[in-house]
């Protein structure tokens, strides 16, 4: 199956991300863009990707009127260090902390997919570790100056200046760092 394939389908990104919706089209499909306000708040007790599941799945219960040509999808990010997940930042200031933990030790980025039709969900999720070079505090204070760290969970996006000269190395997918584990979406999409 390929995106020809896919024709008889609406698919639905429900997702403001530039860097999902670029992956999309450079896989070759049509979809629209739709989005909902959800509040990406979850139980404190949840770990890892049952966090990113469970948001995913969240942003995707939302949408009600869904037919069975529709597919929506909807994902979830999270960089998990410590033990601890870290979001978007919400301002410069907690951006420079995290990038300051990140800063000279491994971290973990989660991504969760959901695809959702009428009558059928699929959840899956993919993680890639990632190593930092110890950051020096003026790399972080040009990061921060010249790029914007607030759209990105963990505060830093590897496909800018901050990746090229900050990670060491990864084990994973690199599109999943990015915010979309782009093989595995696809390989979902196709079987869903």
């Amino acid at each position: 199956m390929n995106p020809i394939e896919l024709k008889d389908k609406n698919l639905i990104l429900a997702s403001g991300s530039p860097r999902r919706q670029s992956f999309l089209k450079e896989l070759g499909l049509d979809f629209k863009i739709q989005l909902k306000e959800v509040e990406e708040i979850y139980p404190k007790h949840y770990k890892r990707e049952k966090i990113t599941n469970f948001l995913a799945l969240k942003k995707a219960k939302v949408f009600t009127n869904l037919t069975d040509k529709d597919i929506l999808i909807t994902a979830d990010t999270i960089v998990w260090f410590k033990n601890k997940a870290l979001g978007k930042p919400k301002n410069l200031e907690q951006a420079e902390v995290m990038l300051k933990q990140l800063s000279n030790h491994k971290h973990l980025v989660i991504t969760s997919v959901c695809l959702k039709s009428a009558n059928k969900e699929k959840i899956f999720s993919c993680t890639t570790e990632v190593y930092f070079n110890k950051l020096s505090p003026e790399s972080i204070a040009y990061y921060l100056k010249n790029f914007n760290p607030l759209d990105k969970a963990g505060s830093y996006g590897i496909q800018e200046w901050i990746g090229f000269v900050g990670v060491k190395k990864i084990k994973g997918s690199y599109f999943n760092v990015m915010g979309f584990p782009v093989h595995k979406f696809y390989k979902e999409l196709l079987l869903f």
